[in-house]
């Protein structure tokens, strides 16, 4: 070796090089070099030649091993290392090699750079095996003067930090990828908060990342309004701030808001605030926080990873979202039907005994909602379900099942109907208003009922309020077993009452006469519908013709009531019977019926029958609905020529003023009057000479129903009344009979 090459030469003495290995330098992230080498003169010397050396601003640190053993655990401890400079001949001729090929194969170490350098150039490895093992350098030890080491370690360095970053790139991309079906698997947003922070702990690769997932409360479906960001997932330090509000994260929570407020990432020395856009108006922030800060590559990781965690979680709020509108009432917040149904369920499940259930619905509220406005409606609700609330053990449910039905979950003491009542002796304030409310309740003893889950025994309950419903408003009522029964039995009839219907099985009509009282002559019948059972009975028709009217049946009913005894005229007449009238009841829901007056028109027009023949019975409760509609109807109804009766007239509330404008013809007496004609009691033939006045003054005839004896014919007679019908001539028969008895009352 020349003179004037010692001073780059690596025989440097080894008390020069003491301790530099351990010097703290200046700042930046080191770069890791291996040195094998079984010469302790060569790695002093080596680091004394590269001290205070910086490769593209970082500075070098070194890690020795004398043997191939010892700097195989070197290398399983450290993954960051960058260049590893060995020996080939160590302990054996091999050993270099050997090392080299546990390096990459075993260890999987492809991204770390390998320089072989070796004091006998005889010992230089073939091609073929510097190819096979990835060995990126060759040299000998007297090649490796200072500038040399410096110009090998530097591509070396170099060559690592781009293998690396493709690496890390590949695997980052890769978790990202496998991330997805975990993240976007996650129905609620808790689930999805945690899956979203631990793939992001597996995509740095760092298991001692501090990570939180920042979000605003409106991105996952809740809608209260403090604080507005709170942590919604977190790992490693920031755990302790799981649920908590992003103030609580400290000096982070700076940067965190910084990122909100320019809408991207904020890097701030160890924290990085990764922005994440959605296309809902509150963002959410990815928080990481580690001891070395985030390089180049995994903060473009994570920009690209934070993408999917905008889209999971809108995703998982839209869920949470749907949720929340499945479970709960969105007006009041609280449990909707659903939700209600499900924490009986979970109470069933307990095994606790002794609890109620009940159902409390506000009377009349579809009108005060149509009077008030729809706003103030809301309001009055809300009012309601603040009253309920206030008044609730804490393990109580209260619901709003339907639109104007509140539900009640408690203990059998706590739902004492009496006590459920006096909260509706108050009025409640709505606006300027204080409206006086009533309410009609049904419990249910979760005990005594049969119901095995919260669907039955909502059932249940609500049977109990429709009975309680059926009588005067303002009531309560338990459920019993038989109110179940008489439920079920209704059920069965309408069932059956539709497949009458749909196939006219069962169905016949019975006709009354309607007779002239001075002279006794037919002048008319009213037609009545009878329905017989599978077995031959009939069936009153109280019971089936308010299911017909419920159900919706009594159209389809009606029109073949209609079409039937337009049909029977037609028999009648080729009988003998010409000129007899036809009166025919409409129900409220038969009026209501667009196809009304098209049904009638078409029967009329198949039948030929004259329209002045048919007279259609309305009751007080059709005659009294919207006046405009009422009249318009009746003025066409008039129009065909058909003939228009008020039945049962003087059991409602008409008003003479509105019943002067409506186009009909005649008034019928109800029974209830009729029967007390000959009674001691004298309302019955002051309400009857009442009606017989009035409709003589407004123009109108007059019939009298539910005539039995002689002695009320006679009293009816008396007052002026033209027209009867009742036992006392005939009970309603079918149509043969009908024809035999007109017959038979003919003068021979």
């Amino acid at each position: 070796m020349t003179s004037d090459q010692s001073d780059d030469s690596l025989h440097i003495f080894d008390d020069l090089a003491h301790g530099i290995e351990d010097k703290e330098l200046a700042s930046g992230k080191p770069w890791h070099i291996l040195i094998v080498d079984d010469d302790p003169g060569v790695h002093n010397a080596t680091v004394f030649a590269m001290q205070d050396i910086r490769i593209d601003g970082r500075p070098l640190h070194f890690l020795h091993a004398h043997s191939g053993q010892e700097a195989l655990e070197l290398v399983r401890n450290d993954d960051d290392i960058a260049v590893a400079i060995l020996d080939v001949v160590m302990e054996n001729e091999s050993a270099g090699l050997d090392l080299v090929r546990n390096i990459r194969r075993d260890l999987g170490r492809s991204e770390m750079r390998i320089i072989l350098r070796t004091g006998q150039p005889g010992y230089a490895p073939e091609m073929r095996v510097i190819r096979e093992y990835d060995i990126n350098d060759y040299k000998t030890k007297s090649e490796l003067t200072r500038v040399r080491l410096l110009t090998t370690l530097t591509t070396a360095v170099r060559s690592y930090d781009q293998l690396r970053t493709i690496i890390i790139g590949r695997h980052g991309l890769k978790s990202i990828v496998d991330a997805a079906p975990v993240l976007f698997s996650n129905r609620d947003v808790a689930g999805f908060a945690a899956a979203a922070v631990s793939s992001a702990e597996k995509i740095l690769g760092r298991t001692s990342a501090d990570i939180a997932l920042c979000a605003h409360r409106a991105s996952y479906g809740s809608h209260l309004d403090q604080p507005p960001y709170y942590v919604i997932g977190a790992c490693n330090g920031y755990a302790r701030h799981l649920g908590r509000p992003l103030n609580d994260l400290g000096n982070a929570a700076a940067l965190v808001e910084r990122a909100v407020a320019v809408r991207q990432n904020e890097v701030a020395g160890k924290d990085a605030a990764f922005f994440i856009a959605s296309t809902e108006s509150a963002p959410a922030v990815l928080l990481v926080s580690t001891e070395a800060g985030l390089t180049p590559a995994e903060e473009q990781l994570l920009a690209v990873y934070c993408v999917n965690i905008g889209v999971g979680l809108e995703n998982a709020g839209l869920i949470a979202d749907l949720s929340f509108s499945a479970y709960s009432d969105r007006l009041t917040r609280l449990p909707n039907r659903v939700g209600y149904v499900a924490r009986v369920d979970d109470h069933l499940r307990s095994g606790e005994r002794g609890w109620t259930m009940a159902l409390i619905d506000i009377d009349h509220f579809s009108e005060l909602n149509d009077a008030l406005g729809h706003q103030k409606g809301d309001q009055l609700l809300l009012s309601v379900a603040q009253r309920l609330s206030a008044s609730l053990l804490p393990k109580m449910t209260l619901a709003r099942v339907g639109g104007d039905v509140f539900g009640l979950l408690g203990p059998d003491d706590a739902l004492d109907p009496v006590q459920l009542m006096d909260h509706f002796r108050r009025p409640f304030s709505v606006g300027e208003y204080s409206l006086p409310i009533q309410a009609t309740i049904g419990l249910t003893r979760l005990d005594e009922a049969s119901g095995s889950d919260g669907i039955d025994l909502l059932k249940a309950t609500n049977i109990a309020l429709n009975r309680a419903k059926s009588g005067d408003r303002g009531r309560w009522h338990y459920y019993t077993t038989d109110m179940a029964t008489a439920t079920r039995s209704r059920l069965d009839l309408l069932h059956e009452l539709r497949l009458a219907v749909e196939h006219q099985r069962g169905l016949e009509l019975h006709y009354q006469p309607q007779i002239e009282l001075v002279s006794g002559r037919v002048i008319g019948a009213e037609a009545l519908i009878r329905w017989r059972d599978s077995d031959g009975n009939f069936i009153r028709p109280d019971l089936f013709i308010s299911l017909a009217e419920y159900s919706g049946l009594i159209v389809d009913l009606g029109a073949w009531v209609f079409e039937t005894a337009v049909n029977e005229l037609r028999h009648w007449d080729s009988a003998g019977l010409s000129g007899v009238r036809m009166a025919i009841n409409v129900s409220l829901v038969q009026f209501r019926d667009p196809q009304f007056l098209p049904r009638l028109r078409a029967a009329l027009d198949r039948t030929g029958i004259a329209p002045d023949r048919i007279e259609l019975e309305i009751t007080e409760s059709v005659a009294m609905l919207d006046a405009e509609t009422v009249i318009t109807i009746l003025t066409e109804l008039k129009t065909m020529g058909i003939q228009i009766a008020i039945d049962d007239f003087g059991t409602g509330f008409s008003s003479l003023a509105y019943l002067h404008r409506l186009p009909i013809d005649r008034l019928k007496i109800d029974r209830a009057f009729v029967r007390d004609l000959g009674s001691t009691r004298a309302s019955g033939a002051s309400i009857a000479q009442t009606v017989i006045s009035l409709g003589q003054s407004l123009g109108l005839s007059i019939i009298a129903e539910g005539i039995e004896t002689d002695e009320q014919a006679q009293l009816l007679m008396n007052l002026g009344c033209p027209l009867a019908q009742g036992f006392l001539y005939s009970k309603p028969v079918d149509s043969a009979t009908f024809i035999s008895w007109w017959k038979a009352r003919q003068p021979t």
